[in-house]
This record gives C-alpha cells, structure tokens and sequence, in this order.
C-alpha cells in the first residue's frame, strides 16, 4: 500500500481553466491582443506561469509588455480564481477515502504558491498534509525539488509514494523524482498524448487511484 499521494492541482484535482482562459482573456484585452481560445489556453498551461505568459503572447514581445500582462492577469487571477473553478468529479470522495486508509496526501504545482494556498483552502478546506506551489527558490516541475520537499516534510520514502498528474511534466517529475507516477485522463492531456509521452498508469476514474495506491 502506498503512504503518500502528491497531486497535480491544475487539470487533476481542480478544473480550473475557464477561471484561467478568463482571467487571461481579460489581461489580454487590456493589452490589445488577441483573445485565446479554451482549448488553446489548455494546451498552454502546465510549465508555470511565466511560460503560460510567454505562449499566450506573440513571439518577440518586448519584456515591459509580457511583465504587464502577467501583473494583469495574475491581479484578476487573485479575485477570480473560483469564479467556475470546482473539482472534477470523484476527486472530494478519493481524498477522503486515501486519508480514511491512513495514505497522506499532498500537492506540488506550477501554480504560483500565493495562488495554490488559498484556492486550495476555499475548495477542499485543510484536507491535504501539505502542498506547494512555485515560490522563489524553488525550481519548476518537471524538477523534482517540490517532491523532494514534500517527501522530508511528510518523513515519506520514494518506494511508498506516488505522483497523480495530467501532464508529461507530471510525467517528468515523478520519474526524476523516482518515485512512481499515475496519469489521469480528465485533465488537459489526451490519453493518446500521454501514452506518447511515456506513462506507465493511466486511469479514467478517481476510483482507479485508490485501488492503485491500496494494491501497490
């Protein structure tokens, strides 16, 4: 039985990309640029939000314009971050059934820490063990510097552990990081993109997590 479930937020837990294609729509618009689509704001996610930034915008933009961008998306980020955002179904019941077993569970996120705190809080409570987001000091994912953390904080081994993500970079990680890795279908990678990209697990129900970490 695995001990430790570190969770992707974006896109595994949490749906949140109509909260972030709005919110980016609108720092777009500010700016004169052209609004994105919902499909394209997905494919752009998942390397932290600097690159998020960087793809959304035309190439050779100059720096003074990307840092406004990101300021204008990042503040209607911070008042809009649950406008639509909920988490995908099954995700509530999986989390209590892993704590119910004794499992901890934690996440490690692209996502800005000042954002991932207090959306975490506002849609699970202080449900998770511990979770981090990108913060200064701390290299993105696919680094493995965020499961490293959480494995001392939590005094987790790599053996016990596994990493649920949506993403290659989810992918990336937990095989950098050594520990093993399951990749959900209901976030903003197709299962033919993730078998592509070298998952060893993939499921299409919080349920399959479960009977995973108890098995393995």
């Amino acid at each position: 039985m695995k001990k430790l479930v570190i969770f992707d937020l974006d896109g595994t837990i949490l749906n949140t990309i109509d909260d972030i294609a709005d919110c980016m729509n609108y720092a777009l618009k500010e700016n004169n640029f052209a609004q994105k689509t919902v499909a394209q704001i997905r494919s752009y996610v998942g390397n932290g939000q600097r690159q998020f930034i960087l793809r959304c915008l035309p190439e050779n933009t100059d720096e003074e314009t990307v840092i406004k961008v990101e300021q204008e998306f990042r503040s209607r980020y911070t008042d809009h971050s649950s406008d639509k955002t909920r988490p995908f179904a099954g995700i509530p019941e999986l989390i209590e059934s892993l704590k119910r077993n004794g499992i901890k569970v934690a996440v490690n996120t692209n996502k800005p820490d000042i954002a991932t705190q207090p959306l975490l809080a506002k849609q699970f409570g202080a449900v998770f063990d511990f979770a981090i987001g990108n913060k200064p000091g701390l290299p993105h994912k696919p680094d493995p510097s965020g499961v490293e953390l959480i494995l001392a904080a939590l005094n987790a081994e790599k053996k016990d552990t596994v990493f649920v993500g949506d993403s290659e970079v989810d992918i990336q990680t937990a095989r950098n990081a050594g520990i093993d890795c399951i990749s959900v279908v209901w976030g903003f990678k197709d299962r033919d993109f993730l078998e592509a990209n070298g998952a060893a697990c993939i499921v299409s129900s919080p349920d399959e997590i479960l009977e995973y970490c108890c098995k393995n």
